[in-house]
Formats: structure tokens, C-alpha cells, sequence
């Protein structure tokens, strides 16, 4: 079978026409599958009304999966599976509430961050809420070239305490174990990805990066939001608006994403989110 899909956006992403992922793709059909989300950067499936162990299945098509840091969220006997949601029952929320506000790809924090981000819609709000995608790769080929090589070989420090601190202040403190768990990690500022070979920026949540190695603190902070505003202007950036059955799959090694706020007291979210394990950042 033949994958048929067509772009979200001239800047990024792909709906997949044709395939159903309540059922495992042949091996053929994902080939040719993740060769439209290595050229698009996300895929979309709409219309895919997936239980949790189909979701959990169509995640193991992408690799390994992985734990969310926050185990209080995982779907019981269905840890993979991790919870969005404002909704609370019987006083307490159902999953993990305001998550990815601010622009960030997922797990940077982590020495080897995750390499997709598999987000299944349940139930979507009619209005606003969207997730916005932008597009590392064309950020990264758009700079000028003077601060292209001044950037190049450039590491910066991501601290999961710091965008704990500054990101989720309706949650509690992190524990001196939790900060423990989770020690500064260095990643290049442009890295290589794996398999397209293309270069991207990679500079993340400014809630995350404590600074770039080598530049003083004013110049390294001056430059990550130089790069930071850069890589997040509307001409780089799709907006998806979700319906129930919606399915993203978006590669953390060339995009930011941030989720977009809503009218909570009027409406309900409810996502379901596996994550896949990925590899070593390099330039």
C-alpha cells in the first residue's frame, strides 16, 4: 500500500490520509510512514480513536518507550501511557494539569532526551488549546552565517531543577531526592539529526538552559534569546487544533513545541502521551 498524505503547513508537518493505527502497521507502511515524519518533522492522524494498549502498541512501531519523569500521571497497568488533563475527579486531577506551556522539546533535560513525542487526543476543548510545532531545521538554515559559526561547537547547560522552579509553580517543590535524580546535562546548541543528517538548532526552553558554556552570563543569556526568538517567529511555527481522535507523532531532534492555554473552568482536556527514547545529541 501506498501512504498517501498531504502537508499540514508550508513550514512543517504531514496528515497521514490512509493508514489506520488501531492496528500495526506492516513493516512497509512504516517505512514509509516515518520517512514522512523524518521529511515533515510531525505526521497527523485524525480520526484514531485508540484504548490505551493500542496506543502503547503504536508507540513500541517507534522504538523503545519510556517513562514519564513524572510517575504520579502514569495510566495504572499502563505506565507508558501518561496523562494530560484539567480534569479532576473526587478532588484530584485525573493528570498532569498546564503541562508545556513555554516552548521546550521534551526531555533535554535528560542526557539522552527522547527522540518522539506521541500525543493522543481523548477529549479537546472547541476552542483554542492548540499545540504549536516550530521547525528546528529551517530556524537553524535561516540564521545568517556570521552567527552560524558562532554558534557552531557552542553547548549549553539544561537544568531540570531550574525549569521546575520557574515553569511549574502550581506544583510542589522539587524534593532534594528528585534533584538528585536529575543532574545538569550539556548538549550542543545545533546538533546533527541521526538519520536525515540535516543540522538544527537545538537551544530549547530558556526555563531549562542555565547557560551556554564559555560566554559570560549576560552574553550567553543575551545570545540563547537571540536564537531562542529567532527559532520561534510565526514563519517557522504551525498551530494544531485538536479533535478527539487527533494522534501527533513529532520529532523532538528538530522542533519546539508549546501548548497553548484555554478556558478551563469552561471546557475539558484529556491527552494521552507515550514517549519514545531517543540518543546522544551531537553536532
Amino acid at each position: 500500500m501506498e501512504v498517501q498524505f498531504r502537508p499540514l503547513d508550508d513550514t512543517i508537518g504531514a496528515e497521514i490520509l490512509n493508514v489506520d493505527i488501531t492496528r500495526s502497521m506492516d513493516v512497509d507502511t512504516y517505512r514509509q510512514v516515518r520517512q514522512i515524519w523524518l521529511d515533515h518533522c510531525i505526521v497527523l492522524f485524525r480520526n484514531q480513536h485508540l484504548d490505551p494498549d493500542q496506543l502503547a502498541a503504536f508507540g513500541r512501531q517507534w522504538g523503545e518507550t519510556e517513562l514519564h519523569t513524572l510517575s504520579a500521571y502514569h495510566m495504572p497497568d499502563r505506565p507508558e501511557v501518561f496523562i494530560n488533563s484539567n480534569i479532576v475527579k473526587d478532588g484530584k486531577p485525573v493528570g498532569a494539569q498546564k503541562s508545556g506551556r513555554f516552548w521546550h522539546s521534551d526531555s533535554q533535560f535528560l542526557k539522552i532526551p527522547s527522540s518522539a513525542t506521541i500525543l493522543h487526543a481523548k477529549k479537546a476543548p472547541p476552542e483554542e488549546g492548540d499545540t504549536q510545532y516550530a521547525n528546528m531545521y529551517l530556524a537553524y538554515e535561516a540564521l545568517p552565517e556570521e552567527i552560524k559559526q558562532h554558534i557552531t561547537g557552542l553547548n549549553g547547560v539544561y537544568s531540570r531543577v531550574k525549569s521546575w522552579s520557574v515553569a511549574y509553580t502550581n506544583r510542589a517543590p522539587m524534593s532534594e531526592e528528585e534533584k538528585a535524580r536529575f543532574p545538569d546535562v550539556l548538549h550542543p546548541i545545533v546538533r546533527t539529526h541521526p538519520e536525515t543528517g540535516r543540522k538544527a538548532l537545538y537551544i530549547g526552553s530558556l526555563t531549562e538552559l542555565k547557560e551556554i558554556v564559555g560566554l559570560p552570563g549576560e552574553e550567553g543569556d543575551q545570545l540563547a534569546k537571540q536564537l531562542f526568538d529567532f527559532a520561534t517567529q510565526d514563519r517557522f511555527v504551525y498551530s494544531h487544533h485538536w479533535d478527539a481522535g487527533d494522534t501527533v507523532v513529532w520529532d523532538n531532534r528538530c522542533t519546539l513545541h508549546r501548548a497553548l492555554p484555554f478556558d478551563e473552568q469552561k471546557y475539558d482536556r484529556l491527552m494521552h502521551r507515550v514517549t519514545i527514547q531517543g540518543d546522544a545529541p551531537f553536532l
